[in-house]
This record gives structure tokens, C-alpha cells and sequence, in this order.
């Protein structure tokens, strides 16, 4: 069974950015409070940005509520704001197209 991906935006405040040391530090403890929290995620990739958003990761979940769980707990860890989306490949948009045009 495939697992369904999903985008995951980060803006950080400007506390946050004051310390590189402490945003690393910040950042691994997300990921381990992810890790623990939300069994089954696979990070596919990480990105830094320049625009709106600092970070741009893709991760894959079992299901939408493991999802959820992971932009609930971005939420609790503060010092951020952090927007979950669903995604799916263009190949398989391309496919939903056909099947209903």
C-alpha cells in the first residue's frame, strides 16, 4: 500500500532565526517528538527557502490522522507557524483528470 504524501510548510519567528545553534537544536527536537508521536511517517525531503515559508518538507503518513497528528504537534512546539498539505504526483492528478473528463 502506498502512503499518501503530504507537504509540510514552516515560517519561523524571529527568535527562532536569532540562533542558528538553537533552531538546529529546536529542529531535532521536533523531528525526535514527531518520530515518537506519530509511528510510520518517512521523511522524503527537506528543504531551506527563500519567500513566505523557511521550510518546505515532504514526508509520507499511513493516513490522514497520523498527518494531522504532525501538524498538531508543529503547533505545539511554538516558535513557528506550520501549514500541512495533501499531495498527490502529477502523474496520478493526470489520471484523476482522464477518469473524469
Amino acid at each position: 500500500m502506498i502512503k499518501p504524501d503530504f507537504i509540510l510548510m514552516t515560517r519561523l519567528s524571529a527568535e527562532a532565526l536569532r540562533s542558528g545553534v538553537n533552531a538546529e537544536a529546536n529542529e531535532e527536537r521536533a523531528l525526535e517528538r514527531i518520530a515518537g508521536a506519530c509511528p510510520g511517517i518517512e521523511w522524503k525531503h527537506s528543504f531551506a527557502m527563500l519567500g513566505q515559508y523557511d521550510f518546505l518538507d515532504v514526508f509520507s503518513a499511513p493516513d490522514i490522522e497520523t498527518a494531522m497528528r504532525v501538524s498538531a504537534l508543529m503547533r505545539t512546539l511554538g516558535r513557528s507557524h506550520s501549514e500541512v498539505w495533501p499531495a498527490i504526483s502529477r502523474k496520478d492528478f493526470h489520471a484523476i483528470i482522464e477518469a473524469i473528463a
